[in-house]
Order: structure tokens, then sequence, then C-alpha cells
């Protein structure tokens, strides 16, 4: 089996050839008209807005049986359930909280998922923040985007695949876990890639490279993923990432502020459709099998 690590590296320039083939030139792969999610369970994190809320949409469109929102805030998550509840009368959508900057409330959650679950087949790892200036982690220290997208998620990942393992539904299928991802990734420069050791210039605000760190924070957990499948069989559950390219409509840079905000807003204009942005997660989560395992997914395809 072959997966993006075992590809030979991409020598295409990420601007302006593989920007534009994936932004504007891909198309999207949508699950077979037959396609049922039927028995199923899922957990998606973030899932009350944007891209979350979108997938979550999908999944239930094709009868998925129970959802559960992890969510920060208790009110926004029942808020989003109420609607898809409406939707979706036949589904058991709960609201169960989880905050990706707290290690304690991660651990509570996986906790809950343990004891409280009696199956989980699918997972997706989508809460993610981007800052442009240092923010400190109020427990740990660690700049905001290196906690919650890396340390945080690989962290949640950790703890639920054993429960993925042993509780998904058919002992025949394996699970799946997707990490929501970024292609540029792709182009991320790493410029604190040198030091040793390497975490703790995540904490000096010195070391802050704002159009860097997001891209950082996505591509270690690339790196992550290409060790952790050493370990994870694809028979048991499935792990990949997977990239929406740039979406227009979602609230993921709503805490940018001043002239950078109306720069994004403006270039959101060319984005996707959350729809379509969400279909990647949909793709990757029910389409992908046991050869998307450790790949990155880009274009609705395994890519180096």
């Amino acid at each position: 089996m072959v997966g993006s690590k075992d590809l030979k590296p991409s020598n295409t320039n990420f601007f302006p050839n593989i920007f534009f083939q994936n932004q504007f030139r891909a198309k999207p792969i949508w699950p077979a008209p037959n396609t049922t999610l039927s028995g199923k369970t899922a957990i998606i994190t973030g899932g009350n807005t944007g891209l979350g809320y979108e997938t979550a949409v999908q999944l239930l469109d094709l009868k998925l049986s129970r959802l559960i929102l992890a969510v920060r805030s208790a009110d926004k998550g029942e808020a989003a359930a109420v609607t898809l509840r409406k939707l979706h009368p036949g589904s058991t959508i709960e609201v169960w909280l989880l905050d990706m900057n707290s290690y304690d409330s991660i651990l509570a959650f996986a906790r809950r998922v343990e004891s409280s679950l009696a199956c989980i087949d699918m997972v997706l790892l989508n809460a993610g923040v981007i800052k442009l200036s240092f923010m400190a982690n109020k427990s740990t220290g660690y700049e905001e985007m290196f906690q919650v997208n890396y340390l945080s998620t690989m962290l949640l990942c950790i703890l639920l695949l054993p429960i993925l393992k042993v509780k998904r539904a058919s002992k025949n299928r394996p699970a799946h876990l997707t990490i929501v991802s970024a292609a540029l990734t792709l182009a991320a420069a790493f410029p604190n890639r040198a030091a040793r050791p390497l975490f703790p210039t995540f904490k000096d605000p010195k070391q802050f490279n704002r159009e860097e760190y997001y891209n950082t924070s996505k591509l270690l957990a690339h790196m992550f993923l290409w060790n952790l499948i050493e370990y994870i069989s694809a028979d048991d559950v499935i792990v990949n990432l997977a990239d929406p390219a740039w979406v227009k409509g979602t609230d993921f840079t709503r805490d940018v502020k001043g002239a950078t905000r109306i720069g994004l807003k403006i270039f959101e204009l060319a984005g996707r459709t959350k729809r379509v942005g969400a279909s990647c997660f949909v793709d990757a989560l029910v389409n992908k099998g046991k050869e998307s395992h450790g790949c990155f997914l880009m274009s609705w395809k395994i890519h180096p």
C-alpha cells in the first residue's frame, strides 16, 4: 500500500500551479447515490459552525444515525443541533463540550466517548484556529495555533484511536478518523525547524511568525501522521488528512482583525462553497478506504 510519504515529492510550484489546480480545476467526488450511514455514529469537533457544520449536514443526509457535535460553547452547539434535528428528526444529535485549549477537557471528552458510546465509526478532527498575533495557551504557554492545531489535536487523535478500534460497529470494516489539513502545508517554510529543542520556540513571542505558524502547525500534523501509521493498522482504523481548499462563508478567520481580515474577505470571493469544501471531508470519511491510510488528501486525491 502506497501512502503520501511513499510518493515522490512534488516539484511543482505551490503558487500559482498547485493552488490554481486545487482551488479552481479539481472536481468534487460525491458519495454514490446508494451510500447509507444508517446505524453509524460520528463525532465532529467544531461541528457547530462553518465546514464542521456543513460536514454534519452531509453525513446526516446520508442517514447517519448518531452525531456528536464536540464544541467549546454549549449554547452555540445546541443552537446548531436544534436546526439539524429539525432537518433530520430520525437521527440522534448530541452536543458534548470540548475545549481544545484544555488538556483536562480533552481527557474528559475521550473518557466520555469510551464510557458513553456503544459504538463509534468515524471522527472528524475539524476544530482549529488561525491567529495573526502571538497568543499563549494559559496552561501550557505554547502559542495557540501550535497548541490547538497540533498538540491538542494529536492528543485527541491518540486517545480516540484505541476506542475506535474496539467500538467500531463492524469488526469486518475499519473505522475512520480524518484530521483537517490545509494545502498551505505544502508551502510551509518551517522557519524554526533547526531549533534544538524545538518545542520551546513555540513559547517565545519573539520567534512568532504570523505568515508561517499556521502552515507549520499543519505540517507538523503531517509528520506526526507519517509516524503514527506505523502503529495503526488500516484494518482497524483508517487515518488520513484532508484539505478543503479555500472556502467562503466560514467563521474560520473570525479572530483576524483589521486590514488583514478585509483582505481575506475579498480573497474569499474566489473560495469554494461550504458544500464543496466539506465534501472533501465526507470523501475522506466515507469514500476513501485503506488506500488513504496515512495519506494527505487534496483535490479529492492522494497527494505527496
